[in-house]
């Protein structure tokens, strides 16, 4: 395999593996934006709407003032 192969099928990984992450919106009552990194879970006990916002750090918001989560 030649360096130029390598490198095509480098770069063809690289865009399946980032193709495989999900990013959504969630959209509040009071009309704030939250973009995430991954699909927001619901814990029940608590109410609490757990996501990986766009910095990388763990996130929690009351299910109460979401209006909306759409896939982007």
């Amino acid at each position: 395999m030649t360096i130029r192969h390598k490198a095509i099928a480098l770069c063809f990984f690289a865009l399946l593996v980032s193709g495989c992450s999900s990013n959504y919106v969630i959209a509040t009552k009071e009309g704030q934006m939250l973009l995430t990194k991954n699909k927001p879970a619901l814990d029940k006990d608590t109410g609490l709407l757990s996501y990986l916002d766009e910095d990388g750090q763990w996130r929690q918001i009351n299910n109460e003032i979401v209006s909306q989560i759409v896939q982007r």
